[in-house]
């Protein structure tokens, strides 16, 4: 008996999209094409939950016309099947396949014979498989939670209770209430190895608190730069070498909807301030009222 060899190619197949680009834009990384609507024509469920409106409505049309030209087309491939209808007629065979569509029905137009029925009764399946995808994806996109948290556009380096700093603020911009509010810091920089290995090194920074029963106001985020701190020695100069960011993820659940919402800012190296610190946007009325000033929510002070 004669055994058969079977040759194993060693050849593998190349991903259709095997490079990823990263480009540094004001000192932070970004993933070109990340979260945009135009990166996800291999996965439609997600493009169409993040193309702008006029795009949603604009692909809905061009496929409900795409639709009924195709059936119109079926209708005219049964000759006269349509009570009504001109003989031949593409623009009496399309009305009567949107009014068929869209469950219309004026009347005017009926099929006439067993071909026009049976293409009837696919179109009304289409309908209303149509109908449930349409109305399942502007749901979706209408019920999807987007938080409207405002972060300071600088995060700071200023001494608080004798101890070096780092602080930033938070905002809800909503008259509302997020409900058990996490925040979480992370460090990004550049390191090598002692094997001459490059790798970006991502860090968690301690905050003094890193929740909140309910986040309605205003939030001072402050991270101790103490001798367990990644930013422990740190200088200007070695951030930007670094290229070190810092990523900040809030998280909670929104008092309105009772829904998880997320949020998230990136610090570059030259967002962070040393030696400043931030206004007081606390005010007190004569009343004895007091009030926040978002004016000044950004405003940082140099300390000398």
């Amino acid at each position: 008996m004669k055994l058969r060899s079977r040759r194993t190619s060693t050849k593998t197949r190349a991903p259709k999209h095997p490079i990823v680009q990263i480009k540094i834009k004001d000192g932070r990384f970004e993933i070109v094409g990340l979260g945009a609507w135009y990166s996800y024509w291999r996965d439609p469920y997600h493009m169409m939950l993040t193309i702008p409106w006029w795009g949603f409505f604009l692909v809905i049309s061009i496929a409900f016309l795409f639709v009924n030209t195709f059936f119109a087309l079926l209708y005219l491939a049964g000759g006269d099947c349509l009570a009504g209808a001109r003989p031949g007629s593409f623009e009496d065979a399309f009305f009567f396949s949107v009014q068929t569509l869209a469950t219309i029905g004026y009347g005017v137009f009926s099929p006439k014979n067993t071909y026009a029925n049976l293409i009837v009764t696919f179109e009304a399946i289409i309908s209303l498989l149509a109908v449930a995808v349409v109305t399942g994806l502007a749901f979706a996109r209408f019920s999807l939670p987007k938080a409207r948290v405002l972060f300071s556009k600088n995060a700071v380096i200023t001494s608080y209770n004798g101890v070096p700093t780092l602080m930033f603020r938070a905002a809800n911009q909503r008259r509302n209430l997020i409900l058990e509010a996490q925040l979480q810091v992370y460090l990004m920089r550049d390191e090598v190895s002692v094997e001459e290995h490059y790798m970006r090194r991502i860090y968690d920074l301690k905050l003094i608190r890193h929740r909140s029963p309910s986040f309605a106001l205003s939030w001072s985020a402050m991270h101790p730069i103490d001798s367990d701190s990644p930013l422990y020695g740190a200088t200007p100069e070695s951030l930007f070498e670094n290229k070190t960011t810092l990523v900040v993820s809030l998280s909670g659940i929104d008092e309105t909807v009772a829904q998880a919402i997320h949020s998230r800012y990136i610090y570059a190296a030259q967002d962070i301030l040393w030696n400043h610190r931030f206004s007081d946007v606390m005010r007190v009325a004569p009343n004895g009222d007091r009030y926040i000033d978002y004016n000044h929510f950004h405003d940082v002070i140099g300390i000398e």
